[in-house]
Formats: C-alpha cells, sequence, structure tokens
C-alpha cells in the first residue's frame, strides 16, 4: 500500500452560534503519525469526524486534497477509545466486521483476520467471546480490525487512554510498527504520547481555535520512554499547554 499525504483547508465548524473553529489548515504528510492536542472541548474529535465524512451540524465546511488526486471518501479508517467490539461476535468475527457488514465474508478474509491475529498477538484467542478479555487484549483486537480495512488514512480518537501505563506502552511500539505504511491522525490528552509517536504535533489553541505546529523531539518513532530529553519536553509541552501562548496559526513553535 502505498501512502497517503493529505491537505486539509478551510476547515470550520460552529456549534450553538458560536464558532468551534475556523480556518483550519494542515498537512499529514504521508506515512507520518500527527498527534493533535488541545484542552477538552476545542473540537478535536470534531476535526476527525469532519475529515472522515461523519455527521456533523450544518454549519461546517472542509476541503480535502490528496497527493494522489482522488477523493479520501472510502479511504479512511477509524479506531476510538471504546473498543466497540460486538460482544455476541467472537473475536475473528470482530476482525472481519467490515466485509460481514458490507454483505459476505470470503474464506481469503477470514484468513488474513487470523493473520492480522497473529501479528497483534492474539492468534489463541480468535473463537473466544470479548468479555472474556483484557481491556488491552480488546484494544489489539480493534487494532487488527483497523488495520483489515486497508485505509491508507488512519483516524485514531484516544485509543490508548483507558489503558494502564505498561499496555499503553506495548499498545504504542504495536501500533507503531504495524501501522509504519499508513498516515495516522491521533487525537490524543496526553503530551508524553504525544512526544512518544508524533512526526508533528498539532495544538488547537484560541476561541475559536486555530491550529500551531509543533515539531518533534529527536530520534525515531516510538521514541524510548526511559530518554531523560522526553521528560524536558514534556515539561515545555505542558506549559505551553498550559499557558496558551500566542502564535501565528501554522508556525512551528518547537
Amino acid at each position: 500500500m502505498s501512502a497517503l499525504g493529505v491537505r486539509i483547508d478551510a476547515a470550520r465548524l460552529k456549534f450553538r452560534d458560536q464558532w468551534l473553529f475556523k480556518d483550519i489548515a494542515c498537512e499529514l504528510p504521508a506515512g507520518s503519525w500527527t498527534c493533535l492536542l488541545g484542552r477538552s472541548g476545542c473540537g478535536k474529535s470534531s476535526l476527525l469526524r469532519l475529515i472522515a465524512g461523519l455527521p456533523l451540524p450544518e454549519t461546517s465546511h472542509i476541503a480535502i486534497t490528496t497527493d494522489d488526486g482522488q477523493p479520501l471518501a472510502g479511504r479512511v479508517a477509524w479506531m476510538a477509545q471504546q473498543d466497540f467490539l460486538l460482544p455476541w461476535r467472537r473475536v475473528i468475527d470482530n476482525v472481519v466486521l467490515g466485509p460481514s457488514l458490507r454483505g459476505k465474508i470470503r474464506r481469503s478474509d477470514i484468513e488474513r483476520g487470523e493473520a492480522l491475529l497473529e501479528s497483534v498477538g492474539l492468534a489463541d484467542k480468535r473463537h473466544q467471546w470479548p468479555a472474556a478479555l483484557s481491556g488491552g487484549q480488546r484494544q489489539r483486537i480493534a487494532l487488527a480490525r483497523t488495520l483489515f480495512e486497508s485505509a491508507p488514512l488512519i483516524m485514531m480518537d484516544e485509543p490508548f487512554s483507558a489503558l494502564d501505563a505498561i499496555t499503553r506502552l506495548e499498545l504504542h511500539e504495536l501500533a507503531a510498527r504495524l501501522l509504519a505504511s499508513r498516515t495516522v491522525l491521533l487525537v490524543t490528552h496526553d503530551p508524553f504520547e504525544a512526544l512518544r509517536l508524533a512526526d508533528q504535533m498539532l495544538i488547537f489553541q484560541g476561541h475559536p481555535a486555530h491550529l500551531e505546529r509543533l515539531g518533534p523531539p529527536p530520534g525515531e518513532r516510538p521514541r524510548d520512554p526511559a530518554d531523560p530529553r522526553l521528560n524536558a519536553w514534556q515539561a515545555q509541552l505542558l506549559h505551553y499547554l498550559r499557558h496558551e501562548p500566542v502564535a501565528e496559526a501554522g508556525d512551528e513553535v518547537f
């Protein structure tokens, strides 16, 4: 699969007569991870929904350009904070949910789903029910289901936030490896997570919100959590998020 670059322009959204954000513009370079941060309620998840073409209030607009010139519709996969596994479907049937909903599951779909379960370390759980699994295992299955769709753009809305610290670090490494050929836009409230995973960080600031771009720390992702430089960057990023410094939209401030 070829990596897909995406350009966002003129994104705006009004909610209850208030502009949540206006004239948002950004680039998602092909094969990169972009982490989207900002205070709760600033519009991060709404921007993801707008990019993905999901329903939003009527007063909204976005212009999307892809680097291959083709429409983005049908080339987006979504991974949410909740795993949304269907409790009445076994693990393998949750992984191949997409073709099931589209009408027919082929033997090749099952084989591919089993291979993805192998890649997330859960091949032995393929016939279990979701209720028998831990939170970390359920998110691994949600990741396998996301991968099954073969979408070049992956939208992730806080998919690791409900996990314990060690499981979260493990899922960072697994997702970074398995999504190496995809373009990823990740919403997170965790500055350390962004610093581990991002090629670029986009920060929602102001009212209505605009985007400010922050460059990543040195090193390849996922960055070593024991690297003392990450702690220094985290302190700087937390200060930045708390104090909302004034910058021009789109400026790189780190």
